[in-house]
């Protein structure tokens, strides 16, 4: 398993940190030993709502040759769903099996084109800005849609990490994992379509 994790000027940096923690862990398991990641974006570097300058691994890298992909949220999605360079960018995409997002990232999914006639979720306060992408806004913490994974707002991020272990590696990595966290909270409200 490859993993993409794309990153934009204006991100909310705990939408990617929560996610990336938990799944960085894949590698302890047999299932999953030998998954990578990169984190990639446009620029060498992007600088979050808040002002942290992250480093990038790959700009621009081919999307295509990624097994997941996984977007994010934060301000800088609302501009950036009109931005057709880095929308371009994202449709490299298409064949990725399974494509993640967190928070506002969903609008960048569909803004790519990858939500259409689906069912998926976004930040609480964003249900008005996801509606034209999708068949239907579903008002729950992670949307299941075929391959194509959404959650809603910032801490949602660490429920959606630890979901994607449990879709990768079984449940019972996903309940060592809560445990390495001491994350004592059950995901709840999954919309498995």
């Amino acid at each position: 398993m490859k993993m993409a994790f794309i990153l934009f000027d204006g991100l909310t940096f705990l939408d990617f940190a929560g996610f990336y923690d938990v799944v960085n862990r894949l590698n302890g398991y047999e299932q999953t030993k030998g998954t990578t990641w990169d984190t990639c974006a446009m620029t060498d570097q992007v600088t979050d709502e808040s002002g942290l300058t992250l480093k990038v691994d790959r700009v621009k890298p081919d999307l295509a040759e990624y097994d997941l992909l996984f977007i994010p949220g934060g301000m800088g999605t609302r501009k950036l769903r009109y931005d057709e360079a880095f929308v371009g960018w994202l449709r490299q995409a298409e064949p990725i099996p399974v494509k993640v997002s967190v928070c506002t990232g969903s609008l960048l999914l569909g803004a790519a084109g990858f939500l259409t006639g689906k069912r998926a979720t976004t930040h609480p306060y964003a249900y008005d800005l996801l509606e034209p992408y999708v068949a239907e806004v579903v008002p729950k913490r992670i949307v299941k849609d075929g391959q194509v994974i959404t959650a809603g707002g910032v801490a949602t991020s660490i429920d959606l990490g630890v979901y994607i272990v449990g879709l990768l590696a079984g449940q019972d990595a996903a309940a060592h994992v809560k445990m390495q966290i001491d994350y004592p909270y059950d995901v709840q409200g999954v919309d498995e379509g």
